[in-house]
């Protein structure tokens, strides 16, 4: 199979910004030329033929700015000299090497040009460039009418290819990684070489004035060696191509980030998926995030699991040298074995923890854990998404594969005895997995092609001595590693048809193991799914990992299928989708991508004026750009931190925004090109507003204060405390029966996730499309804790009671399926059933010293609130001038008072006036006093419920206002306490 080439809309446009900066160039007059006719994009040496460009400075800043404006790109205020230098931003799996390659032919067909390097950073991306001119040579012949060019990589052993690369006529193009010649040692650099007669190869290249291309200068010339190695060559322009620019001092010639690739669907859709498992303490968990040393001691930061009043949580947690892991876990019985910290070390490089127990050590950024379930979910989950998209591409001649990451080769590939190589886990666990998932009957079209699990997939690592090895992507034997994998590159993308003859080893291969090769310099079209199991720092960005992907898929005759409803691609991560979001948008911004920022320059582009008979463009320029900036601060519309805010969403919905009129001057349709322009940036829809017309400040109405309100409040401020008797026979069976009701142990399930990310020029955003628990079938759990001790240090109570809790409740056969959970659980509905039998034998009486609740909890100032959680006062009977309420239950109270004119006074009880119970904190709801047809006045708490019967209130909150009555009728001022669940119910 071979990739089909069309040149796409954007590339050509990507294109003619190289070309149209060269706009007044002498343009060559025709195809075939002798000599003479032929130079003038020619210069002739001493030593060789190199490029001639005749464009003054000025005219060059000129075209850029045009090409820009054209673009909606922020204008260029200078050319940087003594070489221009110009980024073009191509986010990747778009084809800039296909752009700067069809840019070179262009360049020499149309002014003359011919000499070119192509600078890299790595042995990878070398081969990829080699690899992409070869696929796109008989492309380029049959669409540039025969023209003649020669690409080779740079070799210190071949040194004659420099010297015909300076004296050639037709096009040369050297490609040539930047530590060949960053260094005074490398032989780019000597003069000593026999072949070239004395001459270095530097010296020859820089008298071609030649045109270098540099790929990925971030990585490239990110030093003061490169950048003096790359000047040393002479270019005569520079063209820095990447997918972030991260030196942005050089001008723009074109923009294709992240957003726009996304917004035109030129690239994979990415959703991310990954696996959940519930906390619950059964392993232990660390993580050494960071170890600080001073003169007086060394503290470690640690996050690990600790242990809540009703949960656990990952937390972190500050070690020092004899700290004990248990303790420090509020007791989470699978610490135990892990110890005491026996020693810290804050060597650079060499960070650690000792502990005296299993595991003995952990490092800086290692994760301790038993995740080989979750792993195995991982795998799992991974297969099934590559079968699932299988049945719906294959139709379509698409191929699919799935990459998976690993930091560990012996994780894959092992060796037994006899050197001869077997499975690692991970290979094991994935041959087990997909015979189960393949087995289904939703598989069965799939089942069909009867090639065997083993030869389905493989790995791509680099060898040394003929053993697999872990690398770091750019030792020397990573390079036949990288050849293995372009030669495969088409094979991988074609079916395994024994009748087609179709039978290579990478036509089976379906889903890819690696190490580092491929985090970089390869990538394939119909890699739909990525899954990471990295086991300890992860290396490899976000950013190449879905690099690896994000080109669109292609069927087997090699010809693109665009659209998302083909091109999804799914990152199996080992972190949450928001983590993972967040990280990729952080890394996006760290490479120099400006989410929703209104920086100074937002606005330069935009076009001012036409001229007619030119097509000139004039821009509205830096300075107006940075005075229009600072309006919309002026106004609210942007803040501190360069950012769209609500009062700009308000406004532009509400068709309010305005700008000043020296800028509606300049332009008719000049707002609604700012507009525009700040909808790039800025999604509106996204901001919730609030209506500030609907909040109400609830005010003091200090004429209630008086005597009413101090003759009810005389009544209920008196506090109380409470003594218990509990029956020990009655309470064990009580508990037995609650926890035989209530406990729930389910097996440890994991769930899947999975969230598509859209990518806008205000950020990435996440948006849910599957939620799905799965259990897995293995045992994880290898050791039983200790239940009594732990129950007995959670609940206070003796062995004996609860041995005879636990045998009446009989519960004891779901300790297995979830130990800690089932601890947790058993301690939680214990407590709970003593704190319920507490109340049972419950007597309060009034603090003998008269100690009163505070007359200022009910005196507040001013309080804001909404219209529909507010009832208005009338006639003094409260002492706000209107009552906040909390649901619609309370408001059909408050209005009821307002109405029943034998409510001489109530209060809405606040927050602070509580009632200690042995089940927490009890607030009751209203107190009011009442008169009807001319009695004395009568005191009542009301309890205001939507039912009045047990059965319709929660057990703890029955408990709790049983609680109350006792507190109230202890203090015996006249008080009755009323259950309700309507006004008129008071009366009864």
């Amino acid at each position: 199979m071979k990739i089909q080439f069309d040149e796409l809309s954007y590339q050509s446009d990507a294109i003619n910004s190289i070309i149209n900066a060269f706009d007044g160039q002498q343009v060559r007059k025709s195809e075939y030329t002798i000599m003479d006719q032929d130079a003038q994009g020619k210069l002739f040496g001493d030593k060789g033929i190199g490029n001639k460009i005749d464009l003054s400075v000025s005219k060059l800043l000129q075209n850029v700015q045009q090409i820009q404006i054209e673009q909606g790109i922020p204008i260029s205020e200078s050319i940087p000299m003594p070489t221009p230098q110009f980024n073009i931003e191509m986010e990747t799996g778009t084809g800039k090497t296909f752009v700067y390659l069809k840019s070179i032919l262009e360049l020499n067909r149309k002014y003359g040009f011919t000499k070119f390097i192509i600078v890299v950073p790595s042995v990878a991306i070398k081969e990829g460039v080699m690899k992409s001119i070869g696929i796109t040579k008989d492309y380029f012949k049959s669409q540039m009418q025969g023209i003649v060019y020669r690409a080779f990589m740079y070799d210190s052993k071949n040194l004659n290819h420099v010297q015909a690369f300076a004296t050639n006529e037709d096009i040369e193009i050297m490609i040539i990684n930047i530590q060949s010649f960053n260094s005074n040692d490398n032989i780019f650099n000597r003069n000593d070489m026999d072949a070239l007669y004395g001459i270095s190869p530097k010296e020859l290249v820089s008298e071609t004035n030649p045109i270098v291309i540099i790929d990925e200068p971030q990585s490239v010339d990110n030093t003061e060696n490169a950048q003096q190695a790359i000047a040393a060559l002479n270019p005569s322009i520079v063209f820095r191509f990447s997918a972030t620019h991260k030196n942005k001092s050089y001008p723009l010639l074109y923009k294709l980030g992240p957003v726009e690739a996304y917004q035109q669907k030129l690239v994979k859709q990415i959703e991310v998926a990954g696996i959940k498992k519930s906390i619950d303490g059964n392993e232990a968990y660390m993580m050494l995030k960071g170890i600080k040393s001073t003169k007086a001691s060394i503290t470690a930061t640690i996050e690990m699991f600790v242990k809540n009043k009703t949960s656990i949580e990952k937390k972190e947690i500050k070690l020092k040298k004899d700290d004990d892991l248990y303790l420090k876990s509020k007791r989470i019985a699978a610490y135990e074995q892990v110890g005491f910290v026996k020693d810290i070390s804050a060597e650079p490089g060499n960070e650690y923890i000792e502990f005296s127990g299993n595991p003995s050590i952990i490092r800086l950024s290692e994760v301790l854990e038993n995740d080989l379930y979750l792993k195995r979910g991982q795998i799992r989950k991974t297969i099934e998404e590559h079968l699932n998209k299988e049945l719906k591409l294959n139709p379509l001649g698409i191929k699919v594969l799935s990459l998976f990451f690993l930091d560990n080769v012996s994780s894959y590939r092992q060796y037994d005895e006899n050197n001869k190589v077997v499975n690692g886990e991970y290979a094991t666990i994935f041959e087990e997995e997909y015979e189960d998932v393949i087995s289904s009957e939703k598989y069965k079209v799939l089942r069909d092609r009867h090639i065997p699990v083993s030869e389905i997939h493989d790995g791509y690592f680099s060898v040394d001595k003929g053993r697999y090895k872990n690398t770091n992507g750019s030792s020397q034997a990573d390079e036949s590693t990288y050849q293995i994998i372009m030669k495969d590159k088409e094979d991988l993308l074609t079916f395994y048809d024994e009748s087609k003859g179709n039978v290579k080893k990478a036509h089976k291969l379906r889903f890819i193991f690696s190490h580092s090769a491929l985090k970089e310099g390869w990538d394939n079209p119909n890699v739909f799914q990525i899954c990471t199991l990295i086991e300890t720092r992860d290396t490899i960005t976000k950013r190449q990992k879905i690099g690896r992907g994000l080109r669109i898929a292609v069927n087997q005759n090699g010809e693109r299928m665009p659209g998302f409803d083909v091109n999804t691609l799914t990152i199996m991560a080992n972190e949450s989708y928001d983590e993972f979001a967040k990280g990729l948008q952080q890394e996006y911004e760290e490479e120099g991508v400006d989410f929703g920022l209104f920086t100074a320059d937002i606005f330069s582009s935009l076009v001012v004026e036409v001229d007619e008979e030119t097509g000139f463009k004039t821009p509205l320029g830096h300075e107006k750009s940075k005075e229009l900036v600072g309006y919309l601060k002026d106004q609210n519309f942007v803040d501190a931190k360069n950012k769209g805010t609500e009062s700009l969403a308000k406004a532009i919905k509400d068709g309010s925004f305005d700008i000043p009129e020296s800028f509606k001057e300049m332009a008719v349709d000049m707002k609604e090109k700012i507009i525009a322009a700040i909808g790039q940036k800025f999604n509106v829809d996204k901001i919730e507003i609030k209506d500030n017309a609907k909040k109400v400040s609830v005010k003091l109405n200090k004429e209630a204060l008086a005597g009413p309100f101090l003759e009810l409040w005389e009544r209920i401020k008196y506090k109380t405390s409470y003594s218990i008797q509990l029956n020990s026979k009655a309470f064990i069976e009580q508990a037995a029966s609650k926890l035989s009701d209530e406990l729930e142990i389910r097996m440890v399930k994991l769930e899947y996730e999975r969230h598509r990310l859209e990518t806008t020029g205000a950020g990435i955003e996440t948006i849910v499309e599957e939620q799905t628990p799965f259990a897995m079938s293995e045992n994880q759990y290898k050791k039983a804790p200790d239940i009594l001790t732990f129950l007995q240090n959670e609940t206070k109570l003796t062995r004996k009671t609860l041995i005879a809790i636990l045998k009446q409740s009989d519960t004891l056969r779901d300790f297995k399926r979830n130990p800690q959970t089932y601890m947790m659980e058993t301690a939680r509905i214990i407590n709970s059933a003593k704190r319920l039998a507490m109340v049972d034998g419950i007597k309060y009486e009034k603090l003998p010293h008269g100690e009163v609740y505070e007359q200022s909890l009910f005196v507040q100032e001013d309080i804001e609130s909404y219209t529909d959680s507010i009832v208005r006062v009338h006639d003094n009977r409260s002492p706000y001038d209107h009552v906040v309420v909390d649901s619609n239950v309370e408001r059909d109270f408050a209005q009821a008072y307002e109405t029943d004119k034998n409510v001489k006074f109530y209060i809405k009880l606040p927050q602070e006036f509580k009632i200690k119970t042995p089940l927490g904190r009890y607030n009751p709801d209203w107190a009011l006093s009442l008169e009807q047809e001319g009695t004395d006045k009568l005191y009542f708490i009301v309890e205001t419920k939507g039912s009045t019967s047990a059965e319709g209130v929660r057990t703890t909150e029955m408990a709790k206002i049983r609680c109350g009555e006792k507190h109230f009728a202890a203090i015996d001022t006249g008080i009755t306490f009323k259950r309700a669940n309507e006004q008129r119910s008071i009366y009864s």
